[in-house]
């Protein structure tokens, strides 16, 4: 496919969405990138662009940064450009005034089985749940969030101890083809849009640093899943020996009760923590101050206890 004619327009902030930018920039026209204007992050509070937006540099695309999505000038300036797409992943929710503007149609590329997962974590509470397998879905976008009627998904297996961001990368890379197929679709006009069911509709709110620390008194295979779900990003935490310290990936070690909830064992290359009941075995760890980092590096470098409680 490579219609000169068609004009997509490429809405997103997140890396999620670079190769799939990439391809539809290849094989369709796309006329501009809308993004989230540059804001302050990290310590140093400096001004940077969303990795979507340094993506459309690159690619020499003409870059549209709405301070708000209810701006009349932001609407004038896309129906100035007459596309006939719009490509939302990893954006926010468009008004209905601006849903109206392609000919053929607004689309999102979201990361669940939807109705499975409506909002804005979806991978998240994929992995806190212990699900087996999710998918990617493209749905024609309407204003409730995550409601449209489905165009596509692909269904595909979890492997165990996946993190958040693992599945992230393979739903980037998963993304490109869906997301050519659908615009063909949306050309042919020969598809049909499957309804959501409602009943089935589940939520995924933002998931925040205050809302990740880890309680150990939970199963061991919850405590395994609520840290590799929120891993890399805001990360689960403790405080141990007076400092934050981020668990970043685990695995099962045992689904029976071992120690008291909390109580630690460091030995050889192992770092093996109680919960109730079970134990996890922690694969990578990011202590206060300090790079994310595989437990062996950690091991090598500890010079506390060799047994404790984390409380």
């Amino acid at each position: 496919m490579n219609d000169n004619n068609l004009k997509i327009i490429f809405f997103g902030n997140h890396k999620i969405g670079i190769p799939t930018l990439r391809e539809v920039y290849k094989k369709c026209n796309l006329v501009a990138v809308v993004t989230n204007p540059d804001k302050e992050q990290g310590r140093g509070r400096k001004m940077l662009p969303t990795d979507i937006k340094l993506a459309a540099l690159e690619l020499e695309i003409p870059i549209i940064e709405p301070m708000n999505l209810n701006d009349i000038a932001f609407y004038k300036t896309l129906k100035q450009l007459s596309p006939d797409i719009f490509l939302v992943f990893a954006f926010k929710i468009l008004p209905s005034h601006l849903l109206s503007i392609p000919r053929l149609g607004s689309f999102n590329i979201h990361p669940s089985l939807l109705p499975k997962y409506r909002g804005a974590a979806p991978i998240n509470h994929t992995i806190i749940n212990g699900d087996k397998e999710t998918g990617i879905s493209t749905f024609l976008m309407e204003e409730k969030v995550d409601a449209g009627g489905i165009i596509l998904q692909e269904k595909f297996s979890l492997p165990p101890d996946i993190t958040a961001g693992e599945l992230t990368d393979i739903v980037s890379q998963k993304a490109p083809e869906i997301a050519i197929k659908t615009i063909e679709l949306l050309i042919s006009g020969n598809y049909q849009l499957l309804p959501q069911d409602i009943t089935q509709a589940t939520k995924a709110p933002k998931i925040h640093k205050e809302n990740c620390e880890i309680d150990f008194n939970k199963p061991a295979c919850a405590v395994k899943n609520f840290i590799n779900g929120v891993s890399p990003d805001p990360g689960a935490w403790k405080m141990w020996d007076g400092k934050i310290i981020k668990f970043l990936k685990a695995k099962l070690h045992s689904d029976k009760s071992r120690g008291i909830p909390g109580e630690y064992k460091i030995h050889e290359k192992q770092f093996i923590i109680s919960c109730n009941p079970g134990e996890i075995e922690i694969l990578q760890i990011q202590p206060e101050s300090k790079r994310a980092m595989s437990i062996e590096d950690f091991i090598n470098g500890y010079r506390g206890p060799k047994k404790g409680r984390i409380e």
